[in-house]
This record gives structure tokens, sequence and C-alpha cells, in this order.
């Protein structure tokens, strides 16, 4: 079994940060705006060092997707930045309009995602995004599982021609992907190999999945890891051929398990292959306040319940 070494925690937000700030230095082209939240996602370096291609346009995310689409129009390439709930609910038509239907070279980055964002509670917290965005024609959807992970996306989506939706977090969260490694849009990662069950886990989730992985194999259970981190369009070649060696599949989210990368999955396993599976997410619920553990703990999107539902699905096969 691959053992992955924690190199140090730390948040997705400023794998984005990072990255927008190296993209800052060899893209001309590359712009930023943000909605009032430049501390939080992490765009204070890109801001300081090209203030002339940093547009802060205040609480105001409309009209920030309508900027972004308009710049696209010169050659620019428009990153925005804000929270995940303000990146996509509250500006929903502006993205399906402007930037979706009309194939708009806009990078969407969205961080505070999911539970994870913690004591600012349901208000904040946003728990049906993936599932707003994939559905959207055109839309590339990406949620990256840590540091490292964030800033090749970041950087690869730049290369990218069309409308994007690059998904992170808060909180500082295990590190353990190579650093400086590549990034390929919608190539899944196989991290661990398995014979008994797979277990496919996107954002926060993969290292969840990890140590579940471990807490099965103590128990002479062989669990197959898969880091979904585009969820559209999806790599449906390696989940089949996954599935086909193990015979069963969990899937993994920090999101509700309506809409999001478990009914992806399932799609694809009931038109190819079909398979028992079982579901990690939130239950057609909204979040609340409490800190990230409290959260993912309380909500069971944690390596512990990832292992139960694995012990479960064997049983199904």
């Amino acid at each position: 079994m691959k053992i992955y070494e924690n190199t140090g925690n730390k948040d997705t937000r400023s794998g984005f940060g990072d990255g927008l700030t190296e993209l800052g230095q060899t893209n001309k082209d590359v712009v930023a705006l943000c909605a009032d939240l430049t501390g939080s996602l992490k765009m204070n370096a890109f801001a300081n060092n090209h203030p002339d291609r940093f547009f802060q346009v205040g609480i105001a995310e409309a009209n920030m997707m309508g900027m972004a689409a308009g710049m696209t129009i010169g050659g620019k390439i428009p990153f925005t930045g804000t929270f995940a709930n303000f990146s996509t609910g509250r500006v929903y038509d502006q993205i399906r309009q402007s930037i979706a239907y009309s194939d708009k070279n806009v990078k969407i980055c969205a961080s505070h995602s999911g539970l994870t964002l913690g004591e600012d509670g349901a208000t904040h917290q946003i728990l049906e995004d993936i599932g707003l965005m994939k559905m959207l024609p055109g839309m590339t959807v990406i949620n990256t599982c840590d540091y490292n992970q964030t800033k090749a996306a970041t950087l690869a989506i730049a290369k990218h021609h069309g409308p994007v939706y690059l998904r992170f977090g808060r909180p500082k969260v295990a590190n353990f992907t190579p650093e400086n490694g590549t990034f390929e849009i919608g190539k899944a990662v196989q991290l661990q190999e398995g014979t008994d069950v797979t277990i496919v886990a996107t954002g926060h989730l993969v290292w969840e999945a990890l140590e579940a992985a471990k807490t099965l194999h103590e128990k002479g259970i062989s669990a197959e890891v898969i880091n979904i981190h585009t969820i559209k369009p999806l790599d449906e070649e390696a989940i089949i051929k996954s599935v086909q060696k193990t015979g069963c599949i969990v899937t993994a989210e920090e999101h509700n398990y309506l809409g999001g990368l478990g009914e992806s999955v399932a799609r694809t396993l009931s038109l190819h292959h079909p398979t028992p599976q079982e579901f990690v997410a939130t239950n057609d619920t909204f979040g609340e306040s409490g800190t990230p553990a409290q959260l993912l703990e309380k909500y069971g999107l944690n390596a512990e319940n990832i292992a139960l539902k694995a012990e479960k699905v064997i049983k199904r096969k």
C-alpha cells in the first residue's frame, strides 16, 4: 500500500493566490477581478504587483461577471474571485447568459466552498454549486484537493479556452500531491491501487479517502482510491476501468449528494457498467455554524464514514 505524506497543512485558497501571482508574471493577458474579498481569496500579491490588471469591483458580483465577460472580447483572460456562494448562486443568471451561453473565456474562481468555511454558517456555505455549474453547457468544473493541486490547476486553466469553475476552500488541509506537479483537465489521478472497492473522491475529501483506505487495509480490505479533480468533463474511462476490477464504488464529496460528483458517477455507471454505489455527501440539507472539523464529523464527511460506506457497498456486490 502506498503511503502519502502530508508535507504540512496549507489552505487551498493560497494555492490559487500563488498560482495567480505566477500567472501575473508570465501571462500579460491575465487580469483579475475581486468582489471586496482580496485578502480572503489571497489575491493581494497580484493586486500589488499588477495594479493595472486588477479590478476591485466591491460587493457587486453580478457586475464583476459582466465585466469579466466583456474583457474576454479584447483577448484578456479574466479570473474572478469571491466566495463560492457568491460566485454561483448570487450571479447564476449573469454566468449563464453572459459567460456560458456566449462561451466566454472567464475563469470563475471560488473560495470558501462547502461546509468547511465553518463558523460563517449556512448563509455563506454552499453545497449545491457543483450541480449549478456542471449543468451549464460548455462549463468545465474543477474541485481541487490540496494547495499544490490548486496552484497547478490555476496555472492550467489559463491555457484552457472556455469558461471554467475552479472550486477550493478556506481551511488548512493536508498537502500531499507533488509540488510543481502537472494538472491535466479531465484526467483522474489514481492514488491507490486496490481490488475490493473503488473510492472516488474530490476536493478536501481526497485526503479523507486515503485515510479511509488505511483503515480498510488494516481490516484486509483493498481499496482503490481515485482523485476526481475534474467533475466536468468526467474521466469516465478511469471510473469504469476501476469498477470492472473492484465491483463496487463509494463516492465522496463536500457537497449535496444531489447534483454532485456522486450523481455524475452514477449516470456513467448506469449507462456503461451498472455497479453498487454508496454516497458520502450531505443529505439534501443546508449547513450550520461550527468549526470545519465539527461540521465534517456531524455530516459524515470524513475517513470514518468513507470506510463504513466501503464496507457496506462491498456486501452489496
